[in-house]
């Protein structure tokens, strides 16, 4: 049974489906997908849907992004909505309007709301624990500052103090590569970027596997050490 941490999907259907077939996911398989499902790639309706449905049949621990915060915001005024469509809210809202159109929230499926809103701070397993952006090194996971596990960039964080390795997203590496320290690891690989990819790591072993939009897929092992 494996553990497999997927980094930020950002709307990136054609790149899931072909990363899903290309490890492949077992049933036995923990997925623990890291936030930032929404904004700026053109399937976010496709991709939440995928999350749900899989959700129903397999095993996922979904965790809460800061663009899953945005979008849940911007149900709370014009101003948060402006803030989310700036930060690519719009992409989001387009993938519900069946004309292609700019789309609106009431498309939104209530189902999707209940999904962004049952995500999670942060995930923990014996060796490892997950966030989607970050941990302050000397605080237990249930006392971290929102700040800190939505928003703060990965850099090269000390140690935790439970001594377990940090598997988060948030921060796109720019080699398309799995950033790693040894007892951090970041798996956002850009995956809506032109040249970006989409990381599933199987975090007992260290091995990843990427797919991208145009269906292309390769694989590699977390370098880096302390």
């Amino acid at each position: 049974m494996r553990t497999l941490a997927i980094g930020d999907v950002h709307g990136c259907f054609a790149a899931l489906t072909a990363l899903a077939a290309h490890v492949p996911f077992r049933p036995d398989d923990t997925l623990v997908t890291l936030g930032d499902y929404v904004d700026r790639g053109p399937d976010s309706h496709a991709v939440l849907d995928w999350l749900i449905a899989y959700n129903k049949t397999g095993r996922l621990v979904a965790l809460r992004g800061n663009h899953e915060i945005m979008m849940l915001d911007a149900c709370d005024g014009e101003v948060q909505l402006g803030e989310w469509l700036a930060c690519g809210g719009d992409a989001t809202l387009a993938s519900y309007s069946p004309f292609g159109d700019s789309g609106r929230l009431i498309d939104v499926p209530d189902a999707h709301w209940k999904f962004l809103d049952e995500t999670l701070p942060h995930h923990e397993i014996a060796s490892h624990f997950f966030v989607h952006a970050n941990a302050c090194p000397d605080l237990p996971l249930a006392d971290q500052p929102d700040f800190m596990l939505y928003w703060e960039q990965f850099g090269d964080p000390p140690a935790h103090q439970s001594g377990k390795v940090m598997i988060c997203g948030h921060t796109p590496q720019r080699s398309g590569r799995p950033g790693s320290v040894g007892h951090a690891a970041c798996i956002d690989t850009g995956a809506f970027r032109r040249d970006g990819w989409l990381t599933c790591l199987d975090v007992g072993s260290g091995r990843y596997w990427q797919a991208n939009q145009r269906g292309e897929t390769r694989g590699g092992g977390l370098e880096g050490g302390e």
